[in-house]
């Protein structure tokens, strides 16, 4: 497929985390709806309540909605906005990770657990000890380890940290001191908590150098995502206030991961959120913009996209704008 396709058109989704489980697609969106809140930098206006999960047998096919998987009501710990989604396979189960705000307006990660990848999900009584922020990815390493990237600037509180750590007044530090990092940890065996401390992801330059805080054009914002690709770790990450997608490489799940270019060009709308996955032989984009709500940046709908390889490994830019 050469031209991007637009996938769900009952409802406004948003962030796709797609995976291949039983030789299927499986899409894990965010679900917005109309608040009715003013668009702030918080990202207030972004209140969603529920997960939907969206299956696909074929790129071009039709796209079955399975309903409401998990709803904020039935997370005892959680207070409000449930945003970016991830899962995840081992051993027999599926687990649905999920960031959402605790009862005092703190985002923290939850985990729920089915035993299909449709769902529905039964969320664990707590938040996963030592979790912040928001957008997990979970990565299948293949050798029996999953990692789970993580973290989100502005509204999704990343700065509030340093070290793990809250901050009593945290803030993103100065332009020409390093950029706040995404963050990368390992999973325990049962896939429901940390199985070590949160590490930096850093992000290089050509140079060796990391990404400064006023380099909003390469920097990381949010929306982490991980894929592998001929041996290689492949970072994709949003750049938030410049409305960029963009990847950097590495050589195993921790980095560093040195910048290598631009996925995505802008797309109608304020945030960018996506995900890369291998599906009969192709590679694909999954991304949202909002043209089908004339542009009201908190109303996104999934879309999807062929991607491309140069033959150096590199990732061929896509024009967001493009019908």
């Amino acid at each position: 497929m050469k031209k991007p396709r637009y996938l769900v058109d009952n409802m406004y989704t948003a962030d796709p985390a797609v995976h291949v489980f039983n030789d299927k697609l499986y899409i894990y969106p965010s679900h917005d709806i109309e608040s009715g809140i003013p668009e702030n930098d918080n990202g207030d206006h972004f209140d969603m309540r529920d997960y939907h999960v969206f299956s696909m047998d074929d790129i071009e096919g039709p796209v079955t909605d399975h309903g409401v998987v998990l709803d904020v009501k039935d997370v005892p710990w959680a207070g409000r906005q449930m945003w970016d989604t991830d899962a995840a396979y081992k051993n027999g189960k599926y687990y649905l990770y999920f960031p959402v705000k605790d009862k005092n307006d703190i985002f923290h990660i939850g985990v729920a657990v089915s035993d299909k990848p449709e769902g529905p999900f039964v969320p664990e009584t707590h938040p996963m000890i030592g979790s912040y922020s928001i957008d997990p990815c979970v990565f299948d390493n293949e050798d029996g380890d999953h990692y789970m990237y993580f973290g989100g600037l502005w509204g999704g509180q990343l700065q509030r940290y340093r070290n793990n750590k809250a901050q009593e007044c945290g803030a993103e530090p100065a332009d020409a001191e390093p950029a706040l990092c995404a963050k990368v940890v390992k999973l325990s065996d049962d896939m429901l908590e940390f199985a070590e401390e949160p590490k930096d992801l850093v992000i290089l330059d050509k140079n060796g150098e990391p990404l400064k805080a006023g380099d909003h054009g390469r920097r990381f914002f949010e929306a982490s995502w991980m894929h592998k690709y001929e041996g290689k770790y492949y970072f994709s990450y949003s750049t938030g206030d410049t409305h960029l997608l963009c990847y950097a490489i590495g050589d195993n799940p921790y980095g560093p991961f040195t910048y290598q270019g631009v996925i995505l060009t802008p797309v109608v709308g304020w945030t960018t959120h996506h995900s890369i996955v291998e599906f009969k032989g192709k590679w694909y984009l999954f991304h949202h913009d909002c043209v089908p709500s004339g542009g009201k940046t908190w109303l996104r709908s999934l879309k999807v996209v062929e991607l491309e390889y140069n033959e150096d490994g590199t990732i061929k830019t896509i024009e967001g704008m493009q019908d």
